[in-house]
């Protein structure tokens, strides 16, 4: 970095979308500077021991089924700095109360025999689904991390399905994840499935949209595994600072911008706590939540009215309470057949995950938590001593800025008690514990506000053009050459990079020399009309 204090990029966050946003400007030949406030890079993708010693923990995802499946992340060759993926021996599992549990293993044959289990004809009917999928698998994914609208995405489906098929696929987008359950099988083995996946986001099983979400995880968990990286998450966040270190990008830690400086309407560079001042010459990206990109960095005075109303009906997903455990020995489950699953769901079955969601959106803390489980050392041995568990679940909460310690307490013992239930013997195997609660994650990780991990509701009204509020549902934002590069963005959370790289690619392309001056035009007209 020359000593003007200036470069072509600034950075704000080096979380993975903000590390993706700055190597795809590198990669451009774009001096790009990266300003994290925290002292370590990668935001929610990070690994320590915080159990005990030699058994790693990631701090806040684990498993990647859309990142090892991201065109994004894969068009960053990032096994050349070090990333390698293990998968367990069975992807996922639903444990029902009663203790029969609907498998998915990347031989489809395997998951076909599990649901087979609960009603005969749902082997075949995971096998046809599973086809469908793959006919639309590599458009759809492109769809999801592009810029909204996926012009070339939607007509390369719109040609494999013409317009019935389209039609179809459009409405299983918006359908809730129950009546998709009902709809897609007989039993009760693949509407837990599909419906224990939705509730990865805030969304119920009644809710519209929640389908996809269901049909998205299990599929790709069918088609690729859900893989976690060898050696960590953390090694997803080393790969991505090294590839940009690699092309002369600089990250500051400790360095928490506190203004981006906007003059006549423009983006011109970034101020931080400590009163230093960064002059961006082509752009500023923020890979921050929205509401502290617009009210906090920018300010109400710089931004037209009609956002600032809008972004008071900004809705944040729910809160979280994660815990790790070390174990002596590999979880003790009454069903045996969870030993070799990466990922458990437990807890409830699909009314119970009705019952679960109507809780949190009563904004109750619910009585009976439904968990997600990973059994870290089950995907990779490297986790933990051998013979042992690195064990991890979390569960939602609702929305809240402030727990108090003794319902975070409370609320342990309750996680607890499932998983004993599960798993007679799971408490006396205990050697370390770290719970990190909505206030604890939030202090490791400024943009997982209030412990909500998902940079906003994955609500049908809170996403595509309505994400993070009425607009563009695009990364360009009403200050020229100022872009939203988080999972505020579209198309939200998930480890995938593609708010990152959305960000990167308008940026891009605000700064063409031919095609600057009509994109910045477009879009300044777009906002204008929207926000007035």
């Amino acid at each position: 970095m020359n000593p003007s204090g200036t470069a072509d990029a600034v950075v704000v966050g080096a979380g993975h979308n903000g590390l993706v946003a700055a190597n795809l400007l590198a990669d451009a030949g774009w001096e790009v500077l990266v300003l994290e406030a925290t002292q370590v890079p990668g935001g929610a993708i990070r690994s320590a021991e915080v159990t005990a010693p030699g058994y790693l923990s990631d701090l806040y995802s684990s498993f990647y089924p859309l990142g090892y499946a991201s065109p994004v992340l894969r068009g960053l060759d990032l096994d050349r700095y070090g990333l390698a993926w293990a998968h367990a021996p069975d992807v996922l599992a639903h444990l029902f109360p009663d203790g029969r549990a609907a498998v998915i293993n990347r031989d489809v044959d395997v998951t076909a025999a599990s649901l087979a289990a609960f009603a005969p004809a749902d082997g075949d009917r995971w096998r046809q689904a599973y086809a469908d999928w793959c006919r639309v698998a590599e458009p759809m994914l492109d769809a999801i991390t592009t810029p909204f609208p996926p012009v070339r995405s939607g007509l390369t489906l719109l040609r494999r399905l013409h317009v019935s098929g389209a039609l179809r696929l459009g409405r299983r987008l918006v359908v809730p994840v129950r009546m998709l359950g009902d709809e897609l099988f007989e039993g009760e083995g693949g509407p837990a499935l599909l419906a224990g996946c939705a509730l990865h986001t805030d969304l119920s099983p009644e809710e519209a949209g929640s389908g996809v979400y269901g049909w998205l995880l299990t599929m790709l968990g069918q088609q690729v595994g859900w893989p976690v990286p060898v050696g960590g998450a953390q090694k997803i966040t080393d790969a991505l600072v090294a590839r940009l270190v690699e092309r002369g990008g600089r990250i500051d830690y400790g360095a928490r911008v506190d203004r981006v400086l906007v003059a006549r309407g423009r983006a011109m560079g970034v101020r931080t706590a400590g009163g230093a001042t960064w002059r961006a010459r082509r752009a500023v990206l923020a890979d921050v939540p929205a509401p502290a990109l617009y009210l906090d960095l920018v300010g109400a005075a710089a931004l037209p009215p009609r956002l600032v109303e809008d972004l008071a009906h900004f809705r944040w997903d729910g809160s979280t309470l994660k815990v790790d455990w070390a174990l002596s020995a590999p979880v003790p489950w009454r069903n045996r057949a969870l030993a070799g699953v990466g990922t458990v769901h437990l807890g409830a079955d699909l009314n119970g995950l009705t019952t679960y969601s109507a809780a949190l959106a009563r904004r109750e803390v619910p009585r009976d938590p439904f968990l997600l489980v990973g059994q870290m050392s089950v995907a990779d041995p490297s986790h933990s001593p051998a013979g042992t568990e690195s064990l991890w679940s979390y569960t939602h909460l609702p929305f809240r800025r402030h727990w108090r310690s003794e319902e975070i307490a409370a609320h342990l013992e309750r996680m607890e008690e499932v998983l004993e239930a599960a798993a007679p013997g799971f408490r006396s195997l205990i050697v370390g514990r770290h719970v990190a609660g909505p206030a604890d994650l939030e202090a490791g990780d400024p943009s997982l506000v209030g412990g909500a991990i998902g940079g906003g509701t994955s609500a049908a009204y809170q996403q595509l053009f309505l994400r993070p509020i009425p607009g563009l549902g695009r990364a360009d934002t009403p200050v020229d050459r100022l872009f939203l590069a988080s999972s505020s963005a579209h198309p939200g959370g998930g480890v995938h990079g593609a708010p990152g790289a959305n960000a990167a690619r308008a940026a891009l392309a605000r700064d063409r020399a031919l095609t600057g001056g009509l994109y910045a035009g477009a879009i300044g007209a777009a906002h204008r009309t929207i926000y007035r």
